[in-house]
């Protein structure tokens, strides 16, 4: 017999006939054909907006409207921010750290220091945020990023005795681990800031400065731990490792403070944060507001103590540090401001160039449509 097929239906060829038998006594072939389901024959419902006049020039005036005084909001409020800057790079020969610049040496037992003065033409209100910054360093360097041992870091003490092979050429020096490990970590900043007020009669008046809180909550407390069960004696626990080749102490002895000592050390932990782009800053130390009658620092001379521990002549770069006030929009930052104003204000233009180019030609097609 001949084998016949005939499809149903819902698409379905079924097969008969001594074909049929032949395979197992019938059965039915499936098709390819998807289910007539919406999903699977894209008839779900889409939503197509028709751009007319009506629905694209309110969007430009409404746009433009609201970006136009929100830039000059934020720009207003980045001016009134205070900001200070002080180079001590000692490139220059007149810079008062020309000679710790040229005669560095990381051999020398005595560190150089010297004088740096300045003066504040206003008072700074509020509490003031000390900065350093570099430039011409680039932290954002692939090889750079990598070296370091995030495991050591949080505390594990076998990445302390064993660290990450990502460190090297700094995980390991005269046969000891280096704690902590990594190209970060080896140069980190280190020179010593100390910032004195002269007041008219000459005296000179150190302003106290607050070297804790500088760091992100979440890498004090969770991303940097020390190893070893909470207060034990840190010498004690990094017995058998070594400082970093350019460091000039052992991590164990980074501050006084047992809450700021070693790995969690918040000049460290800030240091450890990289920075986007090869001119940066990174917060140093704050200065407290301890009277709302006189300015956290009065209008007068200054003087910038310098402990010049951080070479900068092999990269061409150049120190500073940075004395600023803060707003509820965070530091001074003129871009956010004027990139609102930019943005509102070519949508504006655009609106009224549409706008007059609707009300030109606009009636003129749609007379044209009415005669066909």
């Amino acid at each position: 017999m001949m084998a016949s097929s005939y499809k149903d239906e819902d698409g379905h060829i079924t097969v008969s006939g001594s074909g049929a038998a032949a395979g197992g006594g019938g059965g039915s072939l499936r098709s390819k054909k998807p289910e007539n389901t919406a999903f699977k024959q894209q008839r779900l419902p889409a939503w197509q907006p028709i751009l007319t006049a009506g629905t694209v020039l309110p969007a430009f005036f409404i746009i433009g409207l609201m970006f136009i005084p929100i830039g000059i909001g934020l720009y207003v409020t980045s001016n009134n921010i205070k900001e200070f800057e002080v180079d001590y790079t000692g490139v220059e020969m007149s810079s008062p750290c020309f000679t710790c610049s040229q005669n560095f040496s990381w051999n020398s037992t005595k560190p150089c220091t010297c004088s740096v003065p300045f003066h504040l033409d206003q008072p700074y209100e509020s509490n003031v945020f000390m900065y350093y910054g570099l430039s011409n360093f680039y932290q954002n360097h692939r090889r750079y990023v990598k070296s370091r041992d995030d495991s050591q870091l949080n505390g594990n003490e076998e990445s302390l005795r064993k660290p990450s092979k990502e460190c090297e050429p700094y995980a390991k020096h005269n046969n000891k681990p280096i704690a902590p490990c990594g190209a970060i970590a080896n140069s980190m900043f280190n020179d010593s800031l100390e910032l004195i007020y002269i007041d008219p009669n000459g005296t000179k008046v150190q302003i106290p400065l607050t070297a804790t809180g500088i760091a992100w909550w979440t890498d004090k407390h969770v991303k940097f731990r020390n190893p070893g069960a909470e207060n034990t004696n840190l010498t004690v626990v990094f017995q058998g490792t070594t400082r970093p080749v350019n460091w000039r102490r052992p991590v164990f002895q980074l501050d006084s403070d047992p809450d700021n000592n070693g790995f969690i050390n918040e000049d460290f932990i800030v240091w450890m944060r990289t920075a986007a782009l090869p001119t940066f800053r990174k917060l140093y130390r704050i200065i407290q507001r301890r009277s709302n009658v006189h300015p956290t620092l009065p209008r007068g001379n200054y003087s910038l103590e310098v402990v010049y521990n951080y070479p900068v002549r092999s990269f061409e770069g150049r120190k500073r540090m940075i004395l600023s006030t803060i707003s509820w929009m965070g530091g001074k930052n003129p871009f956010l401001g004027i990139a609102y104003v930019s943005v509102g204000s070519v949508c504006f233009l655009l609106g009224v160039l549409l706008l007059i180019i609707h009300h030109k030609y606009g009636n003129r097609n749609n007379a044209a449509e009415i005669s066909h």
